[in-house]
């Protein structure tokens, strides 16, 4: 259990960091309102299902099978 937790906070700092990095660049690049508007919510989406399968982890058998940060 103490490793689910160690993993979940391992997932969850580095989608911090990517979510952080993209939206500190994506106003930098002259993008259409459209589009950037597209951009972020692919990017909420995609870190949504990165943390819904951290998450799922904690249930048995659920996550992404022997996949660990740390064992």
């Amino acid at each position: 259990m103490i490793g689910s937790l160690i993993n979940l906070l391992v997932v969850l700092l580095i989608v911090g960091v990517i979510w952080w990095a993209i939206t500190a660049i994506l106003p930098l690049i002259p993008l259409p309102a459209p589009i950037g508007q597209i951009v972020r919510v692919l990017l909420i989406l995609i870190m949504a299902l990165i943390v819904i399968f951290a998450l799922l982890g904690f249930l048995p058998g659920g996550g992404y099978g022997n996949f660990k940060l740390v064992r």
